[in-house]
């Protein structure tokens, strides 16, 4: 996990003051488009786009639970000369071995998890997911914690072409 994106869990308050989180300045926010923020760090130089769900659901054996998670953040990192990275922050450590299957429409996705992370398995798959984030109205990522609890989080993807055109430019 880079630094540039461990600031970002910190610095996520401004759109989480609103749901009661405690609010973080944030030095390094240079854009807001609807539901999607867009970050820029210096050293390395990175940018990304990044958004909060619209809604959760925690489940355990088919009943709704209530469980603490950390930050739930859907990103898209841009670094020079590089293609563009699908992330994702589930809030807990994913079951080992596990998958988060993101669905878009009526499109499917597999991100391989590793610890509390989640990324596409390659430069194709993150292109292919990207597109489909274009043309989308919302994302559902779908996943299963250590402890099996079943999650699925839904993000808007209003802003999210806006978002992530402006943090590619930013990072050229």
């Amino acid at each position: 996990m880079s630094s540039p994106i461990v600031r970002v869990l910190g610095a996520v308050a401004l759109g989480l003051a609103a749901t009661g989180a405690v609010a973080q300045e944030s030095t390094n926010r240079v854009a807001t488009m609807t539901d999607w923020n867009v970050f820029t760090e210096a050293d390395p130089k990175e940018c990304w786009g990044v958004s909060k769900p619209k809604e959760t659901v925690n489940t355990r054996d088919g009943q709704p639970v209530s469980v603490r998670r950390g930050d739930i953040l859907l990103f898209v990192t841009f670094r020079p000369g590089k293609s563009p990275e699908v992330s994702f922050s589930g809030g807990y450590p994913f079951a080992s071995g596990s998958t988060v299957e993101v669905s878009i429409g009526g499109a499917t996705y597999q991100l391989f998890t590793d610890g509390e992370w989640a990324w596409a398995g390659s430069p194709d798959d993150d292109a292919k997911l990207l597109a489909e984030m274009k043309k989308g109205e919302s994302a559902t990522l779908k996943a299963r914690s250590g402890k099996g609890t079943e999650t699925a989080d839904t993000f808007s993807l209003l802003g999210f072409t806006a978002a992530v055109e402006d943090a590619a430019k930013r990072c050229q």
